[in-house]
C-alpha cells in the first residue's frame, strides 16, 4: 500500500511540473525565435538542422531525453546529425527556465 501511495505522489507531482513548463505552439515559437533556434531548425523539415520533431523521435523513451538535450543546446556539438556543427547557446541567448520548457515541449512532438 505504501508504494501505492509513493507512486501516486510522484505521478501527480510530475504532472504539476509538466504542466507548470507546458508550452503552446506559439510561446515555443517566441522562445526558439528570440534565442535564434529558428534560424537553423523549423518543425518538421530540415533546415541546417534537424527538424524538432527526429529530434522528439530520437529521444523518445530515453529517461535522461530532458538532460540530455538541455546539454546539447548548451554546449553545441557536431557528429550527431551529421558534420554541420551546431553552436552553444549560453544562458545570455537561452535562459535556463525556457531551455527546460522548450525541450518538455519538442519531447512532447
Amino acid at each position: 500500500m505504501k508504494n501505492r501511495f509513493a507512486s501516486a505522489v510522484a505521478a501527480g507531482t510530475l504532472l504539476l511540473c509538466t504542466g507548470a513548463l507546458a508550452l503552446d505552439a506559439k510561446e515555443a515559437n517566441d522562445i526558439m525565435t528570440k534565442s535564434a533556434c529558428a534560424a537553423c531548425h523549423t518543425l518538421d523539415k530540415k533546415l541546417v538542422g534537424p527538424p524538432y520533431k527526429e529530434v522528439a523521435a530520437k529521444y523518445r523513451g530515453n529517461a535522461k531525453a530532458a538532460e540530455l538535450m538541455a546539454q546539447k543546446v548548451r554546449a553545441g556539438g557536431v557528429g550527431v546529425w551529421g558534420q554541420i556543427p551546431m553552436p552553444p547557446n549560453p544562458k545570455e541567448k537561452i535562459s535556463d527556465e525556457d531551455l527546460k520548457k522548450l525541450v518538455g515541449w519538442l519531447l512532447a512532438l
